[in-house]
């Protein structure tokens, strides 16, 4: 009997890799891999799926802007879809799709139970993208004044986060530290789980070869969504507090701060006397970066691993990070700078790496190591796709052994289904 199932489970396997596997993805937003370091991430995903014959739908309910990346291009299908209606049901069930990948926990919320009741064996992944609730508890901890510890990190976001985190049949996450904290604080069973951080291609001897060296290199750069908090907050510190004490030793040095979507309240920051540009959304991140000689990020609240570093890394620009900027990106190797947060310290460890070559070249080459070996795709890939299938042939048992996530699907399930139906027939 272990035979007939030993080649039964084998051939399945087989097969699956010549039938047609199908993936909807529901986004949050629509990706901008040149905004954000979320639009990188879900393309990065997209990409490991369409390399293993995945036929991709990624739809989402928010509008897009002219930033989004047209996935088309790269063959995937795109759907607008509706909050609280009925349509998305029959859409999902016509689609029948194989897997559904969530983007953010708000879109479980929202679409996990019309999944569920329309798709029951669909295969529910959750990409946090970041831990939503260790932001948000940082943020206030910050506000408040107050050292960051649990109180501040079970709040009502983590709750829904980690409700959807059980709902969902395997959840990715960006972060060692947030798998950590998933697994020790939240109890959240590791089968659950897998790490997932940024997939990236080999930096190549001769595409560093290119990158300009110390002396092609000037000023300071800093980068990031202005939509997002803690960027801005990052920003308005180096205002602050930390840049004036740069400028003093520096006088002649600038500060080009980058980013999308730069409302009035950052380009109110700009000041030409003080070298403080706000430069706005850089096209290529690339090429602003390779000219800079520092790359500046006193992220004081916030989750998950930050573009920015890795935009530096790639660039060859080494940087000055807080503690919680740096979470997370180094493991045991070298961080490509320095990890300080006294803004005192701060600036002194800016002017220093500024200033000295031979420093300057070494933590370029740290950053160079820990691309290479922390977030190598080929490192992670194949990983991937194997859990994958292997909850897909277990799918009964796996669930069977996550009653909390039952029993979460279903007392959900009940209030947000017929809240979304009230809506729905208010919305007629």
């Amino acid at each position: 009997m272990w035979f007939i199932d030993l080649v039964t489970a084998t051939l399945t396997k087989y097969i699956r890799v010549f039938v047609t596997k199908k993936l909807l993805i529901i986004g949050y937003v629509w990706p901008e891999p040149n905004s954000s370091a979320a639009g990188s991430r879900m393309l990065q995903l997209i990409e490991l799926f369409l390399s293993y014959n995945y036929t991709i739908t990624f739809a989402s309910p928010c509008a897009k802007s002219d930033k989004a990346f047209n996935l088309e291009t790269i063959g995937v299908k795109q759907v607008a879809i509706e909050l609280n209606n009925v349509s998305f049901d029959v859409f999902v069930k016509t689609l029948d799709p194989q897997i559904v990948l969530f983007d953010r926990f708000m879109m479980e919320e929202q679409f996990g139970w019309r999944v569920a009741e329309q798709c029951p064996n669909a295969i529910k992944i959750l990409d946090t993208e970041d831990l939503h609730g260790l932001r948000k508890g940082r943020q206030v901890a910050l506000k408040a004044g107050e050292s960051f510890n649990l109180n501040h990190l079970y709040n009502d976001t983590s709750k829904r986060e980690i409700a959807s985190i059980y709902r969902c049949d395997l959840s990715l996450i960006i972060s060692e530290a947030e798998m950590d904290l998933l697994k020790t604080d939240f109890k959240v069973p590791e089968s659950l789980l897998l790490y997932v951080p940024f997939l990236l291609n080999l930096l190549s001897t001769s595409k560093i070869e290119k990158l300009p060296n110390f002396q092609e290199r000037q000023h300071f750069i800093t980068i990031g969504n202005f939509l997002h908090e803690p960027n801005f907050n990052a920003v308005l510190y180096l205002k602050e507090t930390i840049w004036p004490l740069i400028r003093k030793q520096l006088p002649k040095a600038e500060l080009h701060v980058f980013g999308a979507y730069s409302s009035q309240k950052v380009t109110n920051l700009h000041n030409e006397t003080q070298g403080f540009l706000i430069k706005g959304f850089a096209e290529d991140v690339s090429k602003v970066m390779e000219k800079a000689k520092v790359c500046l990020a006193p992220i004081r609240f916030g989750a998950g691993l930050k573009g920015k570093l890795v935009d530096a890394m790639m660039s060859g620009t080494p940087c000055v990070v807080t503690s919680v900027g740096a979470e997370g990106m180094f493991g045991s190797l070298k961080p490509n700078g320095f990890v300080v947060d006294n803004p005192k310290d701060f600036s002194y460890k800016s002017v220093k790496l500024y200033l000295d070559e031979k420093l300057w070249f070494e933590k370029q080459q740290n950053g160079f190591e820990v691309l290479n070996k922390r977030f190598q795709k080929a490192s992670f890939q194949n990983n991937i796709l194997e859990r994958i299938e292997g909850i897909s042939m277990q799918l009964e048992t796996h669930r069977l052994e996550n009653f909390t996530g039952q029993m979460l699907q279903h007392q959900y399930l009940q209030s947000t289904k017929y809240l979304s139906k009230w809506i729905e027939e208010k919305n007629k």
